[in-house]
């Protein structure tokens, strides 16, 4: 007979669920305090493109897939994020 037992360790998709969380709330903690400035704000941006690389990666199920597929999803993320990083740093003037 095969032994059913669980395993004590959490899944990687619960761990990524944690960070997710972890994330946000940071994010959010930021916020309420009224933290603001070009660092903060790209400290933001980074949370939530990683954020959407992790959602990618785990809950879309494209780790595993071929790189035109993977690819696709970091390019979504990086042309806007690059191009928003570019705005906040030309709207501050790099202060």
């Amino acid at each position: 007979m095969k032994s059913t037992r669980r395993s004590a360790l959490l899944r990687p998709c619960t761990w990524t669920w944690l960070l997710l969380l972890g994330l946000t709330w940071i994010t959010y903690m930021i916020g309420q305090a009224g933290l603001s400035g070009l660092h903060v704000s790209l400290l933001v941006l980074g949370f939530a493109l990683l954020k959407g690389q992790l959602v990618g990666d785990y809950f879309m199920g494209l780790k595993r897939v071929r790189s035109p597929w993977r690819w696709a999803i970091t390019l979504w993320l990086l042309i806007p994020g690059s191009l928003i990083t570019t705005a906040f740093v030309l709207a501050t003037g790099g202060r």
